[in-house]
């Protein structure tokens, strides 16, 4: 009779070993470390590149709950900070109490107040009378280099399109308007970099909005006229007994151009890229539109944010009290960060979720989020996105990388997943 032995814990098989995170080469394709984490750990506390700890929560059914959990705060003043992470958290440049008085960073009751103003400007019939604006301002940044043939799609076409088209819908004048690109430029060049750049350019931004607010409030009109801009919306609601605050006013004129233009910048970037490097789904929605049909285009920029979605980490939370995500305790004061790109490619939630199919049906992504603080402009993103790539495949239908994937950089940073260039070519316009 032979001896039994009891099984070896080292014959035993494995995990790999956890992924570093936050690397240059984690950032050029973090989802099979999101897949790692989402297995073996995926309520995981690490240290993030600022120094802050914070917990990563990546399982679809996590995310979609913690979202929601009003025991998480998006106000910073509840985080437990210690002194090598003071500063380190929100949006640089605004630690001053008046300029945080904005909707990713308060909770109710003053989110609710706040939030039901600013949505007037984001119903559905407001954004379809936007359209005809978005779709100009779209051919016009083509025809800009469409005889050349070549381009970089980030800086000549993504990034400008949705600053423009906010700070139209914002009531910023056309003049100005440069002004708030090269702001807005600074911030994204110099995100995930030294936050000095970054703080004087929101410095500047609030400056200009504060005093557009003194400006448009000596100027307005007694009666709203059609299509009024969102910035004259904000000072009617606040004269007419809204308890809108000056501050208030230029800190939700200032989130709303800071949230709305990032994202869709990405939006159309990383979409863009998604198609050119796959051919399939290129050609196939491209054929849906030369056919008249817009149904894909819709579909496609769904799974376009889930695939590779423009804001890869939601936004700071902070828990309030004790609370149990996925089995594990988190403190109170504790940093929570819900990982949309790891929920989004769950498997759990997704059947083939590394697979892009424009056409799938059921894609109840997290990409604008989820609950109360669900993106507002998420109609105007989507208008934006649709728009912008559509026109892109029908006008330059040729349209190919100027370069090897493997030659693109994305930008290092902690929220947002974006390129930093989108080298692309071909056959030059007639003009």
């Amino acid at each position: 009779m032979t001896d039994q032995h009891p099984t070896d814990q080292h014959d035993m098989p494995q995990p790999p070993p956890a992924p570093e995170l936050f690397t240059w080469e984690f950032a050029t394709d973090p989802y099979p470390a999101y897949a790692w984490l989402r297995e073996h750990a995926p309520v995981h506390r690490t240290r993030l590149p600022s120094g802050v700890e914070a917990w990563l929560v990546t399982r679809y059914a996590d995310a979609k709950q913690t979202l929601a959990d009003n025991r998480l705060s998006k106000n910073p003043a509840h985080h437990d900070e210690p002194e090598h992470a003071k500063g380190k958290t929100g949006i640089p440049g605004e630690r001053k109490a008046e300029l945080m008085t904005h909707l990713l960073n308060i909770d109710p009751p003053d989110h609710t107040r706040l939030r039901r103003l600013v949505s007037k400007a984001f119903t559905p019939r407001r954004v379809a009378e936007f359209a005809p604006r978005v779709q100009e301002l779209t051919d016009t940044l083509i025809d800009r280099f469409a005889a050349r043939g070549s381009a970089d799609l980030i800086h000549e076409f993504a990034f400008p399109l949705p600053i423009y088209a906010i700070c139209d819908m914002l009531g910023v004048p056309r003049e100005d308007q440069d002004d708030f690109r090269d702001w807005a430029g600074m911030m994204i060049r110099h995100q995930g970099g030294p936050r000095g750049g970054v703080a004087r350019s929101v410095k500047k931004m609030r400056g200009y909005l504060a005093d557009l607010i003194h400006r448009k409030r000596a100027a307005l009109p007694d009666r709203p006229a059609p299509g009024e801009d969102l910035i004259s919306g904000l000072i009617r609601a606040s004269d007419h007994g809204e308890h809108l605050t000056e501050n208030e006013a230029a800190a939700m004129a200032f989130i709303l151009l800071f949230a709305g233009f990032e994202t869709t910048v990405n939006l159309i970037g990383n979409g863009t890229y998604a198609l050119l490097t796959h051919p399939e789904q290129r050609a196939r929605l491209q054929r849906s539109l030369a056919a008249g049909e817009r149904e894909l285009l819709t579909t496609g920029v769904e799974e376009l944010l889930r695939y590779d979605g423009p804001v890869e980490i939601a936004t700071w939370r902070f828990a309030t009290e004790p609370v149990v995500i996925g089995g594990q305790r988190i403190e109170a004061g504790d940093p929570v960060l819900v990982v949309l790109a790891a929920a989004d490619r769950d498997p759990e939630r997704f059947a083939d979720p590394d697979v892009l199919d424009l056409g799938r049906r059921d894609n109840q992504h997290l990409g604008y989020g989820h609950g109360i603080h669900y993106c507002l402009g998420a109609p105007l993103a989507r208008l934006e996105g649709q728009t912008a790539l559509g026109t892109l495949l029908t006008r330059l239908p040729d349209l190919r990388l100027a370069v090897e994937p493997d030659e693109l950089r994305w930008r290092g940073g902690l929220i947002m997943r974006g390129l930093r260039t989108l080298p692309v070519e071909f056959t030059p316009l007639r003009t």
